[in-house]
């Protein structure tokens, strides 16, 4: 049985929202996009609703899949949605992590990403325009 990791690209005007990890120290300082592990009973899409309220206090509509799947180990994978804020002009907030950022096509790649996540920038680059 494989287990799913999902991921929310949650774009607004142009820009992908990013957060920067706290923890473990090896990511520590890190950047990727907001997202959690799929619990048991749960469906993905409904696993992208809960990271977002639990890891940035906002509400998303969840949209389409983004890019493959990116192996994360042994039996776990990454599956990236795409997601509009609701209402469009919530504030995100670092819950968990150290900072939250916008990033737009001529600065998605100024931070430092993790490994996983930096596979999905090219699915990721024509939502920014």
């Amino acid at each position: 049985m494989t287990g799913v990791v999902v991921g929310a690209a949650i774009v607004r005007d142009g820009a992908v929202l990013a957060q920067q990890r706290s923890y473990p120290a090896s990511d520590a300082g890190r950047w990727e996009l907001p997202g959690g592990r799929v619990e048991p009973g749960e469906s993905e899409k409904d696993a992208v609703l809960r990271e977002c309220l639990e890891e940035l206090g906002v509400r998303v509509r969840v949209g389409d899949r983004l890019g493959p799947d990116v192996r994360l180990g042994p039996g776990l994978v990454l599956r990236v949605y795409t997601a509009r804020l609701d209402p469009p002009h919530a504030r995100p907030h670092p819950h968990d992590h150290q900072a939250v950022r916008w990033l737009t096509a001529s600065t998605v790649d100024s931070v430092d990403w993790l490994p996983a996540d930096r596979v999905l920038l090219p699915a990721l680059r024509p939502l920014l325009g």
